[in-house]
């Protein structure tokens, strides 16, 4: 009798537009593909009124995706980057070693972060773990929480690599120009992520600020799609210096060791 008078008292706390949403939530997962807003309303005996509202604010809080082509609806990368992300127990012990490989080696910043979409439809990168530069000209923590993806290597991998991201919204978006090298325009954004594709790796040539130089590599899940990556940052005259390519292949080494540890 107590129990059942426990199981009654928690229905009678919850909060339907939740538990409306979560319903929508794990059919988008269920479904795997884009779905109309009248094909949700119809599977899950939900007004289209409502189920409109409610995708508009998972919407706005990048937990999915609007194809602009069909105005049907998947799950967003927002979701996709929390449910693969470990434990932060396993980050620690298993990420952060191999990121300390990469710092004892050039003692530049590295970061490890992964992909979130902000209000305005745009991408941000959320650093997860950032490994101070042991040089005394070394990068600063304000450079290094920046999060515009397209004028950041760790941005642009995770806009490159990642699943369900959606870049028509750069197509209006007003690009800030931090310096003259900072690209400005979706044709250029495009072209730069067709580059990371085809050579695995992105880099920030003083796009946040003169000097200032990063080299970003996508950290791979079973799928061949992003759930994070790494940077190194620093000035130009390290990180883009001598033993550049070297640079390149650990990082590459590290972020596959990642994805078998981690994320497979």
């Amino acid at each position: 009798m107590k129990e059942k008078k426990e199981k009654e008292s928690a229905k009678s706390v919850i909060i339907n537009s939740v538990d409306r949403s979560i319903d929508i939530l794990e059919y988008l997962f269920r479904q795997g593909n884009d779905t109309s807003i009248s094909q949700i309303s119809k599977d899950l005996d939900i007004y289209k009124s409502t189920v409109f509202r409610t995708l508009a604010t998972l919407e706005n809080r990048g937990y999915v995706v609007q194809n602009k082509n069909s105005d049907q609806y998947s799950i967003g990368p927002k979701l996709y980057a929390y449910s693969t992300l470990p434990h932060n127990d396993i980050i620690t012990e298993s990420v952060r070693p191999l990121l300390q490989e990469i710092s004892d080696a050039y003692g530049e910043c590295v970061t490890y972060g992964i992909l979130e979409q902000e209000w305005d439809g745009m991408y941000a990168n959320v650093p997860l773990i950032t490994i101070e530069s042991t040089h005394n000209l070394g990068l600063s923590r304000k450079i290094s929480n920046q999060t515009e993806c397209y004028c950041a290597s760790l941005g642009k991998c995770l806009l490159a690599f990642s699943e369900n991201v959606n870049l028509d919204v750069y197509k209006n978006a007003e690009f800030t120009p931090f310096t003259e090298h900072t690209i400005t325009n979706y044709e250029d954004l495009m072209k730069e992520l067709e580059l990371v594709r085809y050579q695995g790796y992105a880099v920030d040539a003083e796009e946040r600020e003169i000097g200032l130089y990063c080299l970003g590599v996508p950290v791979l899940n079973g799928h061949g799609n992003a759930v994070a990556a790494i940077s190194i940052s620093g000035p130009k005259s390290r990180v883009k210096g001598e033993h550049f390519e070297e640079k390149i292949t650990l990082m590459k080494e590290v972020s596959a060791r990642i994805t078998r540890e981690v994320y497979l």
